[in-house]
């Protein structure tokens, strides 16, 4: 669990550093003052995720603090600690705004439970008022309050109402599709064609088909007129994905076409007029490429006019919880289960993985779970994958299965993981050796093709996403 900031404000030196101690022995960085003038001094000074305040205090009493924290930070939930427990003055609190009510003297235990929850229901409070905001806003394909987030929001924002050419990079899964869909859908041509084309799907020749057209009887199997995706998106916006793949042949015909507003279809003659607006996309880093000379510089330029950096979501686990959140709402609702959250062990072992795959990968990662989750709750085995440090915390004794299914389901993953790694090396090592041709390199290793890709998709290997390789 990622480390939270909480201000203890107590005036007895005994129950503050009580209290520090049990929240650093949970991971969370504890700030103690001992008066309701310090806390709001605090408070004035920096952000917290949660304050914990004693009710009776000399000059301002814990309900006054209270009060004054709602107004300088109103999503921060706090809990109420006092000596003096009744029912008048816990409804009191909670009427005033209180998260909840503890009564001294509490345990270890029961302070740990009641900052998770509390901890927790800010989260979630947090994820649904940003998607509700995102969904006003337009944005409800995108979660993630993060710095670097916020300003791929700002730049669609920017750009969307020009018909500026825009050029999205970053790693495979961090959403550049969905950056391109809603540039378009916040544009003056929202009530024309989108058109996304995967620049990795289709040979040389056949790419060149679909994008400009052919003239029937053009090329062998020409069989009728075929009008490109050009044309098509004409009034629109056409968005070329993973560009760096296009030969330079045919980037020389890209760049005349974006020039010139006008296509020439395969054996035709007759330029045809276009109106798109055209958006493109990589995984790999097109200054590069016009540098070594793969990729034409002067298009590079052309595609260049307005930049949007995507950042990998090993740069932003800041939005785990957001993103969590909104997966496992979107999965159960979807799958029809009561999944309600992530268990403690689950969210840190999320926390330490890279995800090369990105937010692609934890949504497929947050889908397996739900399905095979049986309770209401996602442990670690329900997210497919037992990590070295999950592992080493189950043989220490750390971390104790809850059921005889679930060590069964444990026994069987760990079982499963400790072949993967041998798994991922023999296909990569293949497909390298065979510039990822999936046919030739099932023949190399002696496998037929299906039982290949079923090994690659398995893996989560896909053709187009050959960084693996890189």
């Amino acid at each position: 669990m990622s480390q939270s900031r909480i201000l203890v404000v107590d005036d007895e030196a005994v129950i503050r550093e009580a209290l520090r101690r049990i929240l650093e022995s949970d991971g969370h960085k504890a700030t103690c003052v001992s008066s309701g003038h310090a806390a709001l001094e605090k408070v004035q000074e920096e952000s917290f995720n949660l304050v914990i305040t004693d009710l009776k205090m000399p000059g301002m009493n814990g309900i006054e603090v209270l009060k004054s924290i709602k107004i300088l930070q109103p999503k921060v939930p706090i809990i109420i600690i006092t000596g003096y427990a009744t029912v008048e003055t816990a409804v009191d609190a909670i009427k005033q705004g209180a998260f909840d009510y503890l009564s001294k003297p509490f345990t270890p235990k029961q302070v740990k439970e009641l900052v998770t929850k509390a901890l927790d229901h800010s989260r979630i409070s947090e994820a649904e008022t940003w998607t509700q905001n995102a969904e006003d806003n337009g944005f409800d394909r995108f979660i993630g309050n993060s710095t670097a987030m916020q300003k791929v929001f700002n730049r669609i924002i920017q750009v969307a109402p020009t018909d500026s050419t825009v050029l999205i990079s970053g790693e495979s899964g961090t959403g550049k599709e969905l950056v391109a869909r809603s540039i378009h859908d916040h544009s003056q041509r929202k009530d024309k064609p989108f058109v996304a084309v995967d620049c990795t799907a289709l040979a040389e020749s056949l790419l060149e088909s679909e994008l400009f057209g052919h003239e029937k009887g053009s090329f062998t199997g020409a069989m009728r007129t075929k009008v490109g995706l050009f044309k098509i998106a004409d009034g629109g916006t056409l968005f070329l994905d993973e560009i760096s793949n296009i030969s330079l042949t045919t980037q020389a015909k890209l760049l005349r076409v974006i020039q010139e507003r006008e296509v020439t279809p395969i054996g035709g003659t007759k330029p045809v007029p276009i109106d798109i607006r055209l958006i493109s996309a990589s995984n790999k880093n097109l200054r590069t490429l016009a540098d070594t000379g793969e990729f034409r510089e002067d298009l590079y330029f052309r595609l260049n006019t307005i930049p949007i950096e995507l950042p990998p979501l090993r740069d932003r686990k800041g939005d785990l919880p957001l993103l969590v959140g909104f997966f496992l709402r979107k999965f159960a609702s979807e799958i029809g289960k009561e999944v309600k959250g992530v268990s403690p062990a689950a969210m840190a072992m999320l926390e330490q993985q890279d995800f090369p795959g990105n937010v692609r990968e934890l949504e497929h990662m947050l889908e397996r779970a739900v399905v095979l989750c049986d309770g209401d709750i996602i442990i670690p085995a329900d997210m497919g994958v037992i990590d070295d440090e999950l592992s080493e915390n189950i043989s220490r004794g750390q971390y104790v299965p809850q059921s005889a299914e679930e060590l069964k389901e444990i026994k069987r993953r760990l079982r499963e993981e400790a072949v993967l790694p041998a798994e991922r090396s023999f296909i990569l090592e293949a497909l390298k050796r065979n510039d990822w041709n999936i046919t030739r390199s099932a023949e190399d290793v002696g496998m037929q093709r299906p039982n290949f890709q079923a090994m690659m998709k398995k893996l989560g290997i896909t053709a187009r996403d050959n960084k693996f390789g890189e």
